[in-house]
């Protein structure tokens, strides 16, 4: 039988990179990184990434891979993953997939495939998203495709460019790149979940822990490396309000509330999109025994060879 995919994934703070840790552990497994911000060296503190001590000796990939200057490929984080799930596979090791970048789990896993890039389109794109704002572009996007529209938050800017992009460049919606949820390998998924009360005061204590732990030091640092021009890693949360703190636009504390405000509305996102997967198995991440249970859900697929 071959070795199956687990993927781990949820909204941020509910606990996916503890819970991928134990299946590692319990199961053999080697941990191949779907957190589209980890992929960036120095990103460590904002991106709750876990340090080699925390790894406890399980094998991690696709950590710390892009300067803070590199914008964001998801058809090359599809190349890299499918690699390493390959290559972790083929020693007969379990990859297990973590992260709550849901399109990054999906071009793993999925039957995806993403048109290239065009430079010169994409910097025009980038230019009247800079001129004309995120609404306008949106509402040119509403009109060449609405279903893509619908599903892209009209303040998201970067994800309105790269679909305005791919249908000049493909002659086809931008929602066609997104087809029935197909896996190419034999997958199991785990999906962590809480209430939302719970989730917004473990992500309020996130943030305040970060800025205990020198986050503002990291962005510092990274902003003298280039972060301020990293078209993706510059939006990052919590990076893109330090960066204003520190060019004079807010105080400190503002940019911290605005980190906790930020990162709410990510989670909704990212619940409502890992919602409309029918594959996944939902656990909750407050429960003492929800390693026991996820590994109950594995075993129970019949794609364990053990």
């Amino acid at each position: 039988m071959p070795q199956p995919v687990i993927t781990v994934v949820g909204p941020t703070a509910t606990g996916k990179s503890g819970l991928s840790l134990r299946l590692a552990e319990a199961l053999g497994g080697e941990i191949v990184n779907a957190d589209s911000m980890q992929l960036y060296r120095g990103m460590d503190i904002g991106t709750a990434k876990l340090t080699p001590a925390q790894r406890a000796g399980v094998p991690h990939h696709l950590l710390d891979i892009w300067e803070v200057t590199e914008a964001a490929s998801v058809s090359e984080y599809q190349r890299l993953a499918r690699a390493v799930i390959g290559e972790v596979s083929g020693r007969g090791r379990i990859p297990i997939l973590v992260g709550g970048s849901g399109l990054y789990i999906r071009a793993a896993i999925d039957k995806l495939e993403f048109p290239g890039t065009d430079p010169l389109l994409r910097d025009g794109l980038e230019a009247e998203l800079a001129d004309l704002g995120a609404a306008a572009l949106h509402a040119r996007l509403a009109r060449a495709d609405p279903a893509a529209a619908a599903a892209i938050l009209p303040g998201n800017g970067r994800r309105i460019v790269r679909a305005l992009e791919v249908i000049e460049l493909s002659g086809r919606p931008f929602s066609a790149t997104l087809p029935g949820y197909e896996s190419l390998y034999p997958a199991v998924q785990i999906g962590l979940r809480l209430p939302r009360d719970e989730l917004d005061r473990r992500i309020a204590d996130r943030v305040s822990q970060m800025w205990q732990a020198g986050f503002v030091a990291e962005v510092r640092a990274l902003a003298s490396r280039g972060l301020g021009a990293g078209r993706t890693a510059s939006r990052a949360l919590g990076y893109a309000q330090v960066l204003r703190f520190l060019a004079g636009e807010w105080p400190e504390e503002q940019a911290a509330a605005e980190t906790v405000r930020a990162t709410r509305r990510f989670a909704r996102r990212q619940e409502a999109w890992f919602r409309r997967d029918p594959r996944i198995s939902w656990l909750a991440a407050d429960d003492p025994a929800v390693a026991d249970r996820a590994l109950v859900v594995l075993k129970q697929s019949g794609l364990l060879a053990r």
